[in-house]
C-alpha cells in the first residue's frame, strides 16, 4: 500500500471541536489521509470554559505519544503516578495503560501522534489502590 505526500499548513487549517475529548480542540495534520489510516497526527489545544473530567481510560492503540508546545497537564497514569508535562515534555504512553487528565493551563497546546488512527478508547473504573507495605519496627 504506498502513502501520500501530504503537508498542512496552519493559516489553512481549522481546529474543530469534535474529537475524542470534549474539553479540546484539535486541528488534524493531514497524516491521516496520506498514511491511509496508519496514524493520525493533530495538534490538541484547549478549549476556552471547559476542564478535563478526570474519567480513567485506556486506548487500544500500538503507539501514542505526545510533544507538549505550549502550556502545562498534569496526567495520572495506573502504577506510575500524576505526572506534570510542559511545554518541550514528549511522553510515550504504553498501548492499553489506565490513565486520566487532571487538569491543564487555559493556553495548553500538544501534537499527538497514534497508530493506527481508528483506535478504541475505553472508560474504566478507578484503579483500586495500591496497599501499603507499612513500615516493620525493629525491636
Amino acid at each position: 500500500m504506498k502513502t501520500g505526500f501530504s503537508v498542512s499548513h496552519r493559516a489553512r487549517s481549522k481546529f474543530v471541536k469534535r474529537g475524542l475529548r470534549s474539553y479540546f480542540e484539535y486541528r488534524d495534520l493531514g497524516i491521516r489521509r496520506a498514511t491511509r489510516g496508519k496514524v493520525v497526527a493533530h495538534v490538541i489545544r484547549a478549549r476556552p470554559g471547559t476542564a478535563p473530567h478526570g474519567q480513567w481510560h485506556r486506548h487500544d492503540c500500538d503507539v501514542q505519544f505526545v510533544y507538549v508546545l505550549k502550556g502545562w497537564a498534569v496526567f495520572e497514569y495506573e502504577g506510575v503516578g500524576r505526572v506534570r508535562m510542559k511545554a518541550g515534555t514528549c511522553f510515550y504512553q504504553p498501548p492499553g495503560i489506565r490513565h486520566r487528565e487532571i487538569r491543564h493551563s487555559r493556553d495548553l497546546e500538544m501534537i499527538e501522534v497514534v497508530a493506527p488512527a481508528e483506535f478504541r478508547t475505553v472508560s474504566l473504573e478507578k484503579p483500586a489502590a495500591r496497599k501499603s507495605r507499612g513500615r516493620r519496627s525493629r525491636g
